[in-house]
């Protein structure tokens, strides 16, 4: 029979090759839910997935769209040109500009996160966490982990709840991080290429050290620096650092406390520790600083802020002009509320001009946190470009990393024990043992996917005004990455020029979000 001959059998092999490769990862099984585009539903055995990524040989490129119509992740591939396309809007990279090198980018295993991965069928939170940090997800770098408990918690809580237990004898961590967090961090670490950077903010101080006797409204420590209640709430930093260690866990960063400007409004709703920038650099320079420097974990970095860019540069000015305070820390932690008030480069920009040195670091983003435009939408697409475009201005003021708010929510957008629901990139429904993976997830992969640590920004200019909000860089292996954003409603053709290589012709569909990627030798 001709079919069982070698050739055909290797022809037959050929073509299946040939297919597979073409396809590549698996397509968005998608869902409609009336807004303006689709989420991508997975379950245990099935989830769209762009695979691990490896470019074709120098003259070709790679892209990678995904848009409002529809296209998630969609891979293409072309050839460079030597000449010019002829078409009116150019983009040139500017190799010998040289700006920040990335971090990572990543999400918060929130108390709520870890309730909705665990609320799913041991298959499917493999396949919820693969997505998220395997080499064929998005590779999330980077976990922010509350220390106790936040509003995305079921009840109040802190690890030292025993009143005047100034030497922690009680501290102990919580059923939440023991049955629930630390799992969870320890298989993703496990799905990992590389080891996981992990960010702890603490959102209050037990109540006994407060001056309102709360975990949550107006309230700031007793005392002053270099007090007692400063040097315990720092030890019990040093205290959580251990406790993780135990289980393998330890911490790339540190903030010095999630939000202080909400410790300083009254009737504030839930948790928070209030600051004020004077307070919190001399709490760093006599308590935190010198606590983590003689600990078992002087290496972890403290970013200090951890709240809204509106903030900066006075913020920064006050703690970090002073030599005490800023010998300890390595960088501003900002969060991406309020953004549209305060222009980039007056906020990050001046930071960045004043302070070099120092790192700044998106430590949390969410939709739907606005009174205006609430909780889960499912399926948004000008979600997904509220997250592209404030990460491309970002990093394109010097930010070298951008971290989401909680990992995954149910279709309420909690549980949240203030109702302060919001939207997440995956989106749980444990009734169908199934997730959801919104616009915003892909938005994400964009950059994490794509922008590899190391990887450092580099120019690009424009050959005229344009729409098309764009950044560029060059990875360690040499490899460019062009990230480019159209919010407009109609296509933009345009071409890319590497000098080092030739011209790209491509073409930004409308709403949409385009990763092109290429080698250089």
């Amino acid at each position: 029979m001709a079919l069982s001959s070698p050739a055909a059998v290797l022809l037959a092999l050929v073509v299946f090759t040939v297919v597979t490769l073409s396809t590549g990862s698996n397509k968005c099984v998608s869902r409609n839910f009336g807004h303006d585009s689709v989420v991508c539903e997975c379950n245990s055995t099935y989830c769209d997935s762009v695979g691990s990524v490896t470019l074709p040989p120098l003259g070709q490129f790679s892209s990678y769209l995904s848009s409002m119509a529809g296209s998630r992740l969609e891979k293409g591939q072309g050839q460079v040109h030597a000449n010019s396309t002829g078409a009116g809007l150019r983009l040139t990279i500017v190799p010998y500009q040289k700006y920040q090198r990335i971090r990572g980018f990543g999400g918060a295993m929130t108390d709520a996160a870890a309730i909705n991965i665990l609320s799913l069928s041991a298959g499917t939170q493999d396949q919820l966490l693969r997505q998220y940090f395997s080499t064929e997800g998005i590779g999330y770098s980077v976990v922010r982990v509350p220390m106790a408990s936040c509003d995305f918690s079921t009840r109040l809580y802190t690890y030292a709840d025993t009143p005047g237990d100034y030497s922690l004898d009680n501290f102990t961590l919580a059923p939440e991080d023991t049955n629930m967090k630390i799992p969870l961090l320890q298989r993703a670490q496990a799905l990992s290429p590389r080891p996981l950077s992990l960010l702890a903010s603490a959102w209050s101080a037990p109540a006994w050290l407060k001056t309102n006797d709360a975990l949550i409204g107006k309230g700031s420590l007793k005392g002053r620096p270099g007090g007692k209640e400063h040097k315990t709430w720092a030890q019990y930093y040093i205290r959580f650092l251990e406790e993780y260690a135990k289980h393998n866990l330890s911490f790339w960063a540190l903030t010095t406390g999630n939000e202080p400007s909400a410790g300083e409004m009254t009737n504030y709703s839930f948790q928070a520790l209030g600051f004020t920038p004077e307070e919190q650099r001399d709490w760093v320079a006599m308590d935190l600083g010198p606590a983590l420097h003689a600990s078992s974990h002087p290496r972890t970095h403290i970013l200090i802020l951890d709240d809204n860019r509106l903030l900066l540069p006075h913020w920064a000015k006050v703690v970090l002009s002073d030599v005490h305070a800023g010998r300890y820390i390595h960088g501003v932690a900002v969060h991406w509320y309020m953004d549209s008030f305060v222009p980039a480069e007056l906020s990050l920009g001046t930071t960045h001009h004043l302070y070099p040195e120092y790192y700044l670091f998106g430590t949390e983003a969410c939709a739907g946190w606005s009174p205006a435009d609430r909780g889960v939408k499912l399926g948004s697409w000008q979600r997904a470009e509220q997250y592209a475009h404030d990460i491309i201005q970002d990093l394109n003021h010097y930010v070298v990393g951008w971290t989401d708010w909680n990992l995954a929510l149910d279709q309420t957008g909690g549980p949240n024990w203030v109702k302060n629901f919001v939207d997440s990139p995956v989106i749980v429904i444990a009734d169908r043992d199934v997730f959801y993976k919104q616009p915003t997830f892909y938005s994400m992969a964009h950059f994490s996917k794509f922008l590899w640590e190391g990887s450092q920004r580099v120019g690009v200019s424009t050959s005229q005004e344009t729409a098309l909000e764009v950044s560029a860089f060059i990875r360690p292996d040499g490899s460019v990455v062009l990230i480019i954003l159209n919010k407009s409603s109609s296509v933009i053709q345009f071409e890319v020029w590497d000098p080092v290589v030739g011209f790209i012709p491509s073409a930004a569909p409308a709403h949409s979000l385009i990763t092109l990627a290429w080698n250089t030798h």
